[in-house]
């Protein structure tokens, strides 16, 4: 849980800088709405994250499609970090915004995570 935390961090840190992010949701960045409660109930921030792209639908599959090492999947705290397109999953009258991904971060190094993603996002 520790690397997946440690991961998580380090991805959350480099999408919440990137121009092509509009916004990331993990409760480790001082300014998620969440993190003060966060703070005082974890001792770790988790392995989940999600983040909004600019560009809408067609740029989050774009982007939730292009990658090398984090595989489009549905699954929570495996190994291997998954990425998905919830509003694909949820279907017609999702509420779940289109530009929205969810990431599930594994155990790869986070050099090679953020690398992948910062390819998928040029």
């Amino acid at each position: 849980m520790r690397a997946h935390s440690g991961n998580a961090a380090a991805v959350a840190e480099f999408l919440n800088g990137h121009a092509a992010v509009e916004r990331v949701y993990y409760p480790g960045l001082p300014g998620h709405p969440g993190h003060k409660i966060a703070e005082r109930q974890m001792s770790g921030w988790g392995g989940m994250l999600s983040f909004q792209v600019h560009g809408g639908r067609e740029a989050a599959m774009k982007n939730g499609c292009a990658r090398a090492v984090v595989y489009p999947a549905t699954s929570l705290g495996g190994p291997h970090s998954l990425i998905e397109h919830r509003a694909s999953v949820e279907g017609p009258g999702t509420k779940t915004p289109q530009n929205l991904l969810r990431v599930s971060i594994g155990l790869e190094h986070a050099d090679d995570l953020i690398a992948d993603l910062q390819q998928a996002l040029s």
